[in-house]
């Protein structure tokens, strides 16, 4: 573990327009410095780096952080990896700190692990190239399947011996512990062995023999596990067997091939997905990179996010089952949810990309995909209306599955303009789609509402559990909720900017004390703008705007005001990178007005307390215009008249309320 003052060290040492400079060039351009973005294709440079904030934001693709978050991004490296490649970039000693025996023996052992699958790797590698068993049988298959030696070695392809512990034995003559051996899943413990007994060779034997065997890397080039192709005709053995789940491999959350094409997938802004090992390593040696599977398992939500780390866009590419297609439909709404554009190719009958591949030169394959992929809610419309359109039933149930697809995607003018296409496709009322959508919108909107009903009391143990698992933020806090579920959004997180802005500047405020006089108080911003949500009972909707209210709160509790550099350097990435999108966008006119025209603008710090007062009065001015209007929803389904004058009498108490609010605004209601 990397003590925190060592931490500190690295983050103020790494300076942001070295660490990025080693990977694009910069020109300077006022304060700032500015170059091509390394995270998406562009002509026109978007990319800027403030030396001065120790950030950078790429105004085309919206990437942003500092330091160790390029470092995490650009090299797909976990927070701490980041932090040690610019400890050593900057010759920064990293003493680490003495953990907890578990904490070391679960360390450890992830290492022991992690050590086994890379002898592993090497074992199968040379028995490939170096035995004549290897040789003869998987180097041969290889051949056949038109690999290259370089594309062989290039993805540590391997064998494994006939003989049923051939790999066992080998492991535990070089020293190995068995219990890893079984851990990693290379060696099964035989039902025979007696429970609490010592295991010994005679226990176990290896899971793969005379197969040809694929590595699994996860995104920094570790083994962690292997896939198996069988190479008899035994029909009674799976064609392909897989590491079982283990503490360093979830195939739920690994892509295979990710590691060879995640520096493509990045400059070609777009990721190809294929179904199987062959299919990757082929597309490879077509000179085509940017290419990853999922090995044949079902597409996941980790392994979609692991895509969008690098780019937005995904192509899936089928071999013309149709049955297989619309199996996957179910991962696609899973891609379309997190907001990715998805494309979709078919091969001629009786292709896939691994054979496709092979009878067509690089140009030509790379031209037949960008002209063959169609857009996927497109492309499902047009598949499932030829099924239905003859059957008024079907094609009332495709209409649905259609929608449910589309309501699902974040961008609302995205939306919105596969409404119209759908509508034109389907010979649909365009309004019938739009109410569809917003019902099932707003069903979810409702759901997630209630599951944010149970707000933990201890701030601490809400930001310990809830910010930080295994130094990960949590799944569902990886994006900000759209302005079409929370109506709220965008006056939170300029609530959140004020906070991260002002939150350690000191207000005056005018306060009753114990003789109902008025006396002067001050406060800092943050303090402020707490109790004000807190004396309201107010919680953000959003869910990472939520999180940076709590650690405010933590923070204020330990009497510390966090500053703006605190969450710009937060080790929670998705704080981090928040934090910099919101000061980045910030309304505040330069100073260059002044320089260039002979302008003064007034800024929204030269009167903080009406400034903050504002933007908390039209936060709750919305707030209260929402309660309104479920109030008045209500009234719809009232059965009694003595329920409705409660109802009545309520929305009376909150109509003047919002006259108050108004008023205070500025404005008048007539």
């Amino acid at each position: 573990m990397i003590p925190k003052d060592i931490v500190d060290k690295i983050i103020d040492e790494a300076r942001i327009e070295e660490v990025v400079g080693d990977f694009i060039s910069l020109k300077k351009r006022g304060a700032n410095l500015l170059g091509l973005c390394p995270f998406h294709n562009e002509k026109t440079p978007s990319f800027t780096v403030s030396p001065a904030k120790g950030i950078y934001k790429c105004f085309g693709c919206g990437k942003a952080g500092n330091s160790v978050n390029f470092i995490m991004d650009h090299e797909s490296l976990s927070y701490p990896e980041a932090l040690r490649y610019l400890a050593q970039k900057y010759r920064i000693e990293i003493q680490e700190k003495e953990i907890s025996p578990e904490e070391k023996a679960q360390q450890t052992e992830r290492e022991s692990l992690l050590v086994v699958t890379g002898y592993a790797q090497k074992y199968f590698s040379n028995a490939l190239w170096d035995s004549d068993e290897g040789k003869s049988v998987g180097l041969s298959y290889f051949y056949e399947r038109g690999f290259t030696d370089e594309t062989i070695r290039k993805f540590q392809l391997g064998y494994s011996f006939e003989e049923r512990k051939a790999f066992s034995k080998a492991a535990l003559a070089d020293k190995f512990q068995i219990e890893y051996l079984i851990k990693t899943g290379l060696s099964i413990l035989s039902e025979k062995h007696k429970e609490n007994s010592p295991i010994s060779i005679h226990d176990i034997f290896d899971r793969y023999t005379s197969r040809v065997i694929f590595p699994i890397h996860s995104g920094t080039g570790k083994v962690l596990g292997f896939g198996g192709r069988i190479l008899g005709s035994d029909k009674k053995l799976a064609k392909y067997i897989n590491s079982p789940q283990t503490d360093i491999y979830d195939k739920s959350k690994v892509l295979y091939g990710l590691f060879f094409a995640k520096k493509q997938i990045t400059q070609k802004d777009v990721c190809y997905l294929v179904e199987g090992y062959t299919d990757v390593i082929s597309m490879h040696q077509a000179g085509i990179e940017n290419v990853v599977s999922s090995s044949g398992t079902s597409l996941t939500v980790e392994q979609i996010k692991l895509i969008h780390r690098f780019t937005s866009h995904i192509t899936i590419l089928y071999d013309g089952d149709l049955a297989g297609i619309k199996a996957s439909f179910r991962g696609i709404d899973l891609i379309l949810e997190e907001g990715m554009n998805v494309k979709v190719l078919l091969f001629p009958d009786g292709d896939d990309p691994d054979s496709f591949s092979k009878k067509v030169t690089r140009q030509e394959l790379q031209e037949f995909i960008e002209k063959n992929a169609v857009d996927f809610i497109r492309f499902k419309t047009n598949l499932l209306y030829e099924e239905a359109k003859q059957d008024p039933i079907k094609k009332a149930s495709l209409i649905k599955e259609i929608i449910e697809s589309v309501a699902i995607i974040p961008d609302a003018i995205t939306r919105n303009t596969y409404i119209t296409e759908c509508s034109n496709l389907l010979h649909t009322n365009e309004q019938t789609l739009v109410f569809e959508v917003q019902n099932i919108r707003r069903k979810k909107q409702q759901k997630q509402a209630a599951s944010q009903q149970d707000v933990p009391q201890n701030v601490q143990q809400q930001v310990e559990t809830a910010l930080f698992i295994n130094g990960q933020a949590k799944d569902d806090l990886q994006k900000l909720l759209d302005a079409d579920l929370n109506p709220f959004a965008e006056q939170e997180k300029n609530l959140v900017r004020l906070l991260l802005l002002y939150g350690q500047h000191i207000i005056q405020l005018q306060r009753y004390n114990e003789y109902k006089e008025l006396t002067p108080v001050k406060v800092s911003v943050a303090e402020y703008i707490l109790n004000e949500l807190q004396q309201d009972d107010l919680y953000f909707i959003d869910s990472v705007c939520q999180l940076f209210i709590q650690e405010f709160l933590y923070q204020i509790q330990k009497e510390n005001v966090p500053s703006t550099d605190y969450f710009i350097k937060h080790k929670n990435p998705q704080l981090a990178q928040t934090a910099v999108h919101l000061i980045s966008n910030s309304n505040q006119l330069s100073e260059n007005w002044k320089k260039k025209y002979g302008l003064w603008v007034a800024q929204e710090d030269d009167n903080l307390r009406k400034t903050v007062n504002h933007d908390l009065f039209i936060y709750k001015e919305k707030r209260l215009e929402k309660l309104i209007d479920e109030e008045k929803e209500k009234l719809r389904n009232i059965s009694s008249d003595e329920e409705m004058q409660n109802i009545l009498e309520h929305i009376k108490n909150l109509e003047a309320l919002k006259i108050r609010f108004n008023s205070f605004l500025g404005r008048t209601i007539i």
